[in-house]
């Protein structure tokens, strides 16, 4: 469905957030979800915010519910009873075909007191969900879990459920990357989300891989305190400097985020923003094609190298002219004769 147009023609009323965290994952992306201000999760669970239905989450963490009565819901959901809801997934899908006599991960037990898989409950909800999210690096592309070598097999919810998925209302899944999530970023997929099901948004607009055009349009490099600092070819030796970190290990140049723009939380943090390099923790391919972490990425040395003469060219030129623009006019004084050049005209 092209970006522009509605997703669905009703207008939901009450919608339901199934928040589920059973995938191999350290339920990071849930608690730094919390620490959200843009909106908060509390401003879209006691209805402050206009325009979208009334919310009711369910998630493990911040339940008031336990044991059974917190999975109630997930099983009314897989029986088709609960009404709308939001299918949120936290943490990579492991390959159940590969568990021998046992499995990865579950939640809840059937009726015969045997543990529910992940991927039972993947089968039953994401057919019925209004919409599909999917929280973190792991949920997303697999993360950390799925690296090379990992025992589980296990992958992203798009490997899972396939990259054509649709939801019920016509929508793709929603990949919300970063391990963990950035929170606003988030919580701002979840509001356009919210808005939508309540026909006051039109079909969110996501990339090739499923992301936020708007929250993952631009790399790390473009919104970077540092970028300037690049272009200067004036790099940091050690990870006390305040000037760009490509030759000690960044991969801010290549990577799909917004944290330096954006900050960690109430604009204050994110990674090269507090003097750490990006590890590209938001891209499909991490962390298996970013590895080994704080050797210089590939193309770095040669880039920085062909940049090396014209940067110092320009910071030298640069310097000159800083030097200069900071001192006044030479008419600036206090002195018998009008020096500014002004002409007086018939009146000299």
């Amino acid at each position: 469905m092209p970006a522009g147009t509605m997703a669905t023609t009703t207008r939901i009323e009450e919608i339901h957030v199934l928040w589920i965290s059973e995938g191999m994952s350290c339920d990071g992306d849930t608690v730094s979800m919390t620490a959200a201000t843009q909106p908060s999760i509390e401003d879209i669970v006691l209805g402050l915010i206009p325009g979208i239905p009334k919310v009711h989450l369910h998630n493990k963490v911040l339940a008031y519910e336990n044991g059974e009565e917190f999975v109630a819901a997930f099983r009314q959901a897989a029986r088709g009873e609960l009404g709308p809801f939001i299918l949120v997934v936290e943490g990579s899908i492991p390959n159940e075909n590969i568990n021998g006599d046992g499995y990865w991960t579950s939640f809840g037990n059937d009726e015969n007191g045997e543990p529910i898989t992940l991927n039972t409950w993947l089968d039953a909800l994401a057919p019925q969900a209004w919409a599909v999210v999917a929280a973190g690096t792991c949920a997303t592309y697999g993360g950390i879990h799925a690296m090379a070598g990992n025992p589980t097999g296990c992958m992203g919810l798009a490997d899972y459920l396939g990259w054509n998925f649709r939801s019920q209302a016509g929508l793709p899944i929603v990949n919300v990357p970063g391990c963990p999530i950035q929170p606003d970023n988030f919580m701002e997929t979840l509001l356009w989300v919210l808005r939508e099901a309540a026909g006051n948004a039109p079909m969110i607009p996501l990339d090739e891989q499923l992301r936020p055009t708007w929250l993952f349009g631009k790399t790390v490099h473009e919104g970077c305190d540092r970028g300037g600092y690049y272009e200067q070819a004036d790099f940091g030796r050690d990870y006390n400097s305040p000037k760009c970190q490509v030759k000690i290990g960044c991969w801010g140049p290549v990577v799909n985020c917004n944290v330096p723009k954006r900050g960690w939380m109430k604009g204050i943090g994110g990674c090269p923003n507090v003097g750490g390099i990006c590890i590209a923790c938001t891209m499909p391919g991490f962390p298996d094609k970013f590895m080994p972490f704080m050797d210089q990425p590939p193309g770095s040395t040669l880039s920085a190298t062909l940049l090396s003469p014209y940067g110092r060219m320009i910071r030298r030129l640069r310097s000159i002219t800083n030097h200069t623009a900071n001192k006044e006019p030479k008419w600036h004084h206090n002195g018998p004769e009008l020096t500014s050049g002004y002409d007086l005209g018939w009146r000299g």
